[in-house]
């Protein structure tokens, strides 16, 4: 289906120094916000308690927080859906206590100067240990799959592709991680599969642009200079590309806006992904194989020593 005129020429290439200059700025971003603010860690990688609760009506929550601390306790406190829905999060304390003990502590405190029955909906424990181990599996999840990626991208294409490949993916994933850090998302175990579905996302967009790349370089490459090559493929793919972003971002707003508060870190750190993710392909990808000079000689097929008499000896059979 095409969603462009057939015969798109827009010069990316030709900007794709401005492009250098937007992704480093973005990159600085992130490596100054992921230091500074760092992520907003879940209780999946920091260990603690999260109780949720419904309230008869609205409750102030600043007040919230006040009875809490009274209560000796340093939690934090959300809404969570409708304006009566809180989200209590207690980090792990020195002294052991079970989630019941904490709950019935959130309870005794919540319920001081409040009318009408508290109602618990949900009570989640992790362990610092968990945590701990989550963080660290996160991390080499990530890793695993940039390393298999790598390989085969190198297998499939060439060494300059996987260079390419994988230096968009760690573009992708580095500003994403800055955007979740700047807007203080909740960094959970969805988030990091988020994390690894962006990564599959961009690397599909990538290897459909390579892919086109490595057609047209045997083809146009006595014609054109290789940064022609990589424009024009750019502009072949294009429409596919848009179409394929735009419907994924459709879907992802509808998830983000009526899937629930559950599920919003989620979404919005596809909705990033794949907004960098297709920047990144053109941009990233494309012109990491033009620095590290691709040409129309690195795809030719080589081939085997006698394979031209063969052939020729076959056509003259009788």
């Amino acid at each position: 289906m095409k969603f462009l005129k057939r015969n798109t020429n827009i010069d990316f290439m030709g900007k794709r120094n401005f492009a250098l200059v937007f992704s480093l700025v973005l990159i600085a971003a992130a490596l100054v916000s992921l230091p500074v603010r760092s992520l907003n860690f879940g209780l999946d990688f920091t260990g603690g308690t999260l109780i949720e609760v419904s309230f008869p009506t609205a409750p102030d929550i600043s007040d919230v927080r006040g009875r809490l601390a009274d209560g000796g306790m340093d939690a934090m406190v959300q809404t969570f859906g409708a304006a009566n829905d809180i989200v209590v999060r207690i980090p792990p304390a020195e002294e052991e206590e079970s989630s019941a003990e904490i709950s019935t502590r959130v309870l005794e405190a919540l319920g001081q100067s409040t009318e009408g029955e508290i109602d618990v909906r949900r009570v989640e424990f992790v362990g610092p240990q968990v945590g701990e181990e989550l963080t660290e599996q996160g991390i080499l999840a990530v890793i695993y799959a940039l390393i298999g990626i790598f390989i085969y991208v190198m297998m499939r294409f060439q060494w300059r592709f996987s260079v390419g490949a994988v230096a968009a993916l760690v573009h992708d994933v580095l500003i994403t991680m800055g955007a979740l850090s700047l807007l203080q998302i909740e960094f959970d175990l969805t988030v990091v599969a988020a994390l690894l579905a962006v990564i599959g996302y961009s690397l599909n967009d990538t290897i459909v642009l390579f892919d086109r790349i490595r057609e047209n370089f045997p083809r146009l490459g006595s014609k054109l200079t290789p940064t022609e090559v990589v424009n024009t493929s750019v502009n072949q793919t294009l429409s596919r590309t848009l179409m394929t972003s735009l419907t994924t971002l459709l879907v992802l707003i509808a998830l983000f806006y009526f899937g629930g508060e559950i599920i919003h870190g989620f979404a919005a750190t596809l909705i990033i992904g794949v907004l960098i993710g297709t920047y990144s392909s053109i941009y990233v990808a494309s012109t990491s194989l033009l620095a590290l000079g691709v040409s129309k000689y690195d795809l030719m097929v080589v081939e085997k020593e006698g394979a031209d008499a063969v052939a020729k000896a076959r056509m003259n059979q009788p």
